[in-house]
């Protein structure tokens, strides 16, 4: 929708075919519906944010970025606000919000809007692509088509591949497809027992041996299955390979990083005081949420009928330890429904980075999640469609 505005706006005649019944179905769920459209930052932040292929949006970022996205909406008539992690939202908390002002704009524009039109495949000609055939066999023609179909994660929404197949035809490589910011399953049995807590201002860290995959502060929950939330959807964007390979990862929950291992003993120390005679069951709820202390029983290596004044100083020591580091191994992502993006998709040494063309068939252009770029969660992944769009339609009027 952004890449036909853009290409209408300077001055091209545009087709914009759509195989669902409407536009923007995937942009309406984006965001738990409320459409997180990019993050409130400067060019290099949002490549700090980019987990592949980081070099090859050099280029787009510093052509558009995500003040000059934000500029558009609010010209179209959508206001926006900045929020933690300066991930920007509408004012209205509707994705509606944004497909409605992308739209007045692609019919202000004039572009044709063909709705259950789904496209077959790309009609080539004297090795450029000139056009495409519809399901029903009909043929399109024009000077360039640009592909924006995402990637397979949301298949409810129409995203079932389509790109990489027209890319695979016209003779493009395409990275495997993988889930991509999804919740990550586990292996222990105590996990399902703590389904539906969240976990707020907790550290998650996942090794590959000695070497720290990844580590960051904030948000998770706990599944029927494993661990969700903020903080584990960006895990799995710097895993996944890892992860393919061992089988299994171990991960460690710090639930109480504000504190150091001293403070912690220190603080465990007065419970301990305060409570002395009683069982060390009884003494330890008062530091954890109420599903979470049961577990933390079983898993310390303290009887729980032990009274608190015969607990050890290694044993004490030893509990603390578990507090910094609880134990989760990681076995396994999330399915691609689940999914937030895809990760993988067409090679972006096929595809040239200022102007989003293939470098191997003239007249084909890329944008957005097709393509083998993924970022960790905040507006980052947006912003990347918005970006290879503009490109994409900029090169496509210069033509």
């Amino acid at each position: 929708m952004f890449a036909a505005a853009v290409a209408a706006q300077k001055g091209c005649e545009v087709f914009l075919f759509e195989k669902n019944e409407k536009l923007g179905k995937k942009l309406y769920i984006t965001g738990k519906g409320r459409c997180n459209v990019t993050n409130d930052c400067g060019p290099e932040e949002l490549l700090s944010a980019v987990v592949r292929n980081r070099k090859f949006l050099y280029s787009a970022f510093y052509t558009f970025g995500s003040r000059d996205m934000m500029d558009f909406l609010e010209k179209a008539g959508v206001p926006l606000k900045t929020e933690r992690g300066n991930r920007v939202f509408p004012v209205s908390d509707h994705s509606s919000d944004i497909i409605r002002a992308l739209e007045r704009r692609i019919r202000e524009y004039g572009v044709h809007i063909r709705l259950k039109s789904t496209v077959k495949s790309l009609y080539t000609d004297n090795g450029r692509v000139s056009g495409l055939y519809l399901q029903d066999g009909s043929l399109h023609r024009g000077d360039a088509v640009i592909v924006a179909t995402g990637g397979l994660s949301y298949p409810s929404t129409g995203s079932d591949g389509d790109g990489y197949r027209f890319a695979g035809e016209c003779g493009l490589q395409v990275t495997e497809p993988a889930p991509s910011l999804v919740p990550l399953r586990t292996k222990e049995e105590y996990i399902p027992r703590m389904q539906g807590l969240s976990l707020k201002n907790v550290t998650l860290t996942v090794k590959n041996g000695k070497k720290i995959l990844y580590q960051d502060f904030g948000e998770m929950m706990f599944t029927h299955s494993g661990i969700t939330g903020p903080l584990v959807l960006s895990a799995s964007a710097h895993i996944g390979d890892a992860l393919k390979k061992q089988g299994e990862l171990p991960a460690f929950i710090d639930l109480k990083p504000a504190l150091t291992e001293e403070q912690l003993d220190a603080r465990i120390l007065r419970e301990f005081e305060t409570g002395k005679n009683k069982q060390f069951k009884n003494v330890i709820s008062v530091l954890f949420p109420s599903s979470l202390t049961p577990v933390m029983v079983e898993i310390g290596g303290i009887p729980p009928e032990k009274p608190v004044h015969e607990i050890s100083r290694e044993e004490r020591h030893h509990f603390g330890s578990l507090i910094k580091n609880f134990p989760v191994t990681v076995t396994g992502l999330g399915e691609f429904k689940e999914a937030v993006i895809t990760r993988g998709g067409v090679a972006v040494k096929e595809i040239s980075p200022s102007t989003m063309e293939s470098k191997k068939m003239p007249g084909l252009y890329f944008a957005g999640e097709v393509l083998d770029l993924d970022a960790v969660t905040g507006g980052y992944n947006l912003q990347i469609a918005w970006s290879t769009a503009y490109l994409a339609a900029l090169a496509v009027s210069e033509a």
